[in-house]
């Protein structure tokens, strides 16, 4: 299948008062048409700071320090904000976490809807606008949309918030949609309802999706792969049988046991132990090492390269070296013992 995004070797800092904020190490990944991948880590990962890279959404004291990103082939690594302001939109759009703050409070719904689309469509006429409105407001599940076309923003609960943002991201029908942990704010019935209301969006319109979240078990049901992050680099990436039933690195069995189905029978959830390191000055070797109870002595010195697994699966940790002692990983269906890669 063809390559809709491919980002090479991508650092992203940023200048603080006490220093250069490594937000974004070296990552590599690439998506394909109509693929969802979900990207997965603790909260200071750099997973945000990614998408938002990608679409140059950043603050002027962030700076892309090296690598590359290609959409549809081209490199726009160099664009200014007037060729990134052309693509936006129609190439890819962005949900964020918190729809209210996205949504003008003072403005009808449909009206803000509507504005998303004239901006990449001036010639549309108001009745094709209208029309346009209440199918991207039926496709994200907003019933009685001629109704609710008059609403404003305080008239709707969050979870139709959150659907009222999915389709101002969508009325220009990008090739690419970044979700950046689009359920964060909603209770547990809902966040379900609007990861397969994504599902069933990438499904209708062929939409590849970059799902953001800290949670594993939220992803579980809308991913067909899924990038695990730690301080800013990619730490592991598979497809999202590989990371749940045969996970490799001990950052993903540390979120893996984090989920309450891992914790049946006892009193209290698995907690990785220790904080991320800063990113100010981040440490020798494996960032993970301090936190990692099967760390080597080489973790601590050298930083580990991407190991092959599978065509698919590929994982950054000293572990998959053909030196390396033999573990039985504490999560994953197949209990692997680990030994060469071949």
């Amino acid at each position: 299948m063809e390559k809709i995004l491919e980002v090479k070797n991508l650092s992203v800092s940023f200048d603080s008062p006490k220093g250069e904020v490594q937000a974004v190490r070296d990552v590599s990944f690439s998506l394909k048409k109509g693929e969802v991948l979900a990207i997965v880590g603790e909260s200071g990962c750099g997973k945000s700071v990614l998408c938002k890279s990608i679409m140059k959404l950043l603050p002027k004291s962030a700076r892309i320090k090296g690598g590359s990103i290609l959409v549809n082939g081209a490199d726009i690594t160099g664009y200014k904000e007037r060729d990134m302001a052309k693509i936006r939109g129609k190439v890819f759009s962005m949900i964020f976490q918190d729809p209210m703050t996205s949504l003008n409070p003072t403005i009808k719904i449909g009206e803000q809807i509507a504005e998303a689309i004239l901006i990449h469509h001036r010639k549309k006429t108001k009745d094709q606008v209208y029309k346009k409105v209440i199918e991207l407001m039926e496709l994200v599940g907003i019933e009685r949309p001629q109704e609710r076309y008059h609403a404003c923003p305080y008239h709707f609960s969050g979870g139709m918030r959150q659907r009222s943002v999915m389709a101002i991201a969508l009325a220009s029908d990008p090739d690419i949609l970044f979700a950046d942990e689009p359920t964060t704010a909603l209770d547990v019935t809902i966040q379900a309802q609007i990861l397969d209301l994504l599902r069933e969006i990438q499904e209708k319109l062929g939409t590849a999706t970059v799902l953001v979240s800290h949670d594993l078990g939220v992803v579980a049901r809308a991913a067909d792969r899924v990038a695990v992050m730690y301080a800013g680099k990619i730490v592991e990436i598979g497809t999202a049988e590989e990371i749940y039933y045969d996970p490799r690195h001990p950052y993903t069995w540390g979120l893996m046991q984090s989920l309450p189905y891992f914790s049946r029978g006892r009193e209290q959830l698995y907690t990785i132990p220790g904080m991320p390191p800063s990113l100010i000055n981040p440490p020798k070797g494996d960032a993970y090492a301090a936190r990692n109870e099967y760390a080597l002595g080489i973790d601590y010195e050298e930083m580990p390269p991407m190991f092959q697994i599978s065509d698919t699966h590929y994982a950054a940790t000293w572990l998959l070296d053909k030196r390396a002692p033999r573990i039985i990983p504490p999560v994953g269906g197949k209990r692997i013992e680990y030994r060469s890669i071949g």
